[in-house]
């Protein structure tokens, strides 16, 4: 296996160097490549098990190429799971060993048309209605294969619509989803200079023939799930307003649910900038807005519509210990962030950079019971250059979150501090350093982290990571790296210890429990 893995991984390198940019008249051909294989290990210490025990090894490949000529252009990406990495759904479907034609598509651009055949991913609005992406961090890829277009007129109207079948992991789900959203300029209507205004309506909706089925007859009226959306945006002088309203009609709301219910949605958002200042604030409440994209498939991935968190989203690794996990089917939510910039015009590599953040999330008593605290965090980061050479980021966060969802008023709550240093000894070689403590009486109790990252640019770069829970479990989370870059590809290697966790992209996350290996990272792009 490690070695088949070894020539597919050489070969598609190998072929990023040969292919080249065609000549215009000719066309244009890109592509890239994205390897990550893990070789897992035996760690008692963690009590758990290798992933595979056969082999010990998981890989997901990725080979991705387009081809553009004027108005025209195509393209596919070939997929390969080796079989999949622990903690990925791919998993769970033919024992994540597959390759596949992962998305193809052919489209054609023409000023105010455009139409696009094969694998579509496309947002509605801010995708409570709709959204359909791919994220390899979280093994997502819900794309719709079917038929999309758009129509613009001037800048007054933009329409688009779609029909397919969504993808669910390694195969198509059996159902069949629809949609159109409508844009409208009132401002370019108007003729308004100074300040723009917009609103937008959309419409989706998922068919799968259940309603007679045995194991939906007496749970399903309909075949049909049909969701709205309305809409606008307001933009003057720095203020930046946008709402949005979505309903969706009876649905289960988890595979397993006894009836169905009907769902809502609000958004808001409030921002303003002027000079060195802004802020940003969102409001959110959610309730039965999990919409699966069948009703007989399972897993994180198994979503039609895009709810991220309304929390901020750390790097750090005692900051991003505990996400939230949104409780799509009832919660009201809100975050809140203020930005200032201080910038001395006398020496602009002297600057202060201060952030506040406020988010937190309540649950909806008609599923708790009464409304709990989800979650809240409120922190605060400062970051200031002293010199051309010298760079430091301080960052202050008390988080406290409930274990069990809101169903009890039980909280745990961290608080939690890092102190992050940058240091350029000249325009090549820089060493980070970062200190974290999280200080906490619940749970596992107290932790500390440490990571050293060394760089010589564009090249090299090498750190060392260690996070140690000296509160409960007393077990050691560390890692080594090393990554090279030459031109358009990147190699990186590591080893160490991982947590089970949550791990998140965008405010959506999935989960991966612990484990120990060694981990290789090939990408590349042509």
């Amino acid at each position: 296996m490690k070695q088949k893995m070894m020539i597919l991984c050489m070969a598609a390198v190998g072929a990023t160097t040969v292919l080249h940019a065609q000549t215009r008249d000719k066309g244009t051909l890109t592509g890239s490549l994205e390897s990550n294989s893990i070789y897992y290990v035996d760690d008692s210490e963690l009590g758990a098990a290798a992933a595979n025990p056969d082999d010990h090894f998981g890989s997901n490949n990725y080979l991705k190429l387009d081809y553009t000529r004027g108005k025209f252009s195509a393209g596919i990406q070939l997929e390969g799971f080796l079989p999949a990495l622990q903690g990925y759904d791919y998993g769970t479907y033919g024992n994540g060993r597959r390759t596949i034609l992962g998305s193809k598509y052919v489209a054609w651009e023409d000023g105010d048309f455009g139409f696009r055949v094969g694998d579509i991913f496309d947002q509605y609005g801010s995708g409570l209605v709709f959204r359909s992406y791919e994220d390899r961090t979280l093994g997502f890829n819900n794309s719709i294969e079917g038929v999309w277009g758009h129509y613009s007129y001037k800048n007054y109207l933009s329409l688009k619509g779609m029909y397919g079948r969504p993808r669910l992991y390694l195969d198509y789900a059996e159902s069949a989803v629809r949609g159109a959203d409508l844009t409208l300029s009132l401002s370019d209507i108007a003729g308004w200079k100074s300040a723009s205004l917009q609103l937008e309506g959309s419409y989706v909706n998922r068919y799968e023939n259940l309603k007679d089925n045995a194991d939906y007859v007496d749970r399903l009226t309909t075949n049909n799930l049909d969701m709205y959306a309305v809409g606008g945006n307001f933009n003057w002088n720095g203020l930046d307003v946008r709402a949005e309203y979505v309903t969706k009609t009876k649905d289960l709301p988890e595979i397993s649910s006894a009836t169905e219910v009907d769902g809502n949605a609000i958004l808001a958002e409030v921002g303003y900038a002027t000079g060195n200042f802004s802020a940003l604030g969102t409001f959110r409440r959610l309730e039965h807005m999990n919409t699966m994209l069948t009703l007989q498939g399972q897993g994180a991935g198994n979503t039609l519509n895009y709810l991220p968190a309304l929390t901020r989203q750390y790097t750090y690794m005692l900051a991003n210990l505990e996400p939230y996990q949104v409780n799509a089917e009832g919660e009201t939510a809100g975050q809140f962030d203020v930005y200032y910039s201080l910038r001395p015009a006398s020496n602009r590599s002297r600057y202060w950079n201060f952030h506040a953040n406020f988010s937190t999330a309540y649950s909806d008593k008609n599923i708790t019971g009464e409304s709990r605290l989800l979650w809240r965090d409120i922190n605060a980061d400062v970051e200031h250059r002293w010199n051309k050479q010298w760079k430091t980021a301080v960052l202050v966060s008390v988080q406290e979150w409930s274990p069990t969802h809101g169903m009890d008023d039980k909280t745990y709550a961290s608080n939690i501090f890092v102190v992050d240093n940058t240091y350029k000894f000249n325009s090549k070689m820089a060493l980070r350093a970062e200190l974290q403590y999280l200080y906490s009486t619940d749970y596992e109790k107290d932790w500390m982290a440490a990571l050293l990252e060394f760089s010589m640019a564009p090249r090299w770069s090498v750190s060392v990571s260690d996070m140690y829970n000296h509160g409960t479990t007393k077990v050691h989370y560390y890692t080594a790296s090393v990554s090279y870059t030459r031109k358009n590809t990147r190699v990186q290697l590591s080893y160490g210890r991982n947590r089970a966790g949550y791990v998140c992209s965008g405010g959506v996350c999935r989960y991966t429990p612990a484990y120990t290996g060694a981990n290789l990272v090939v990408t590349s792009s042509f």
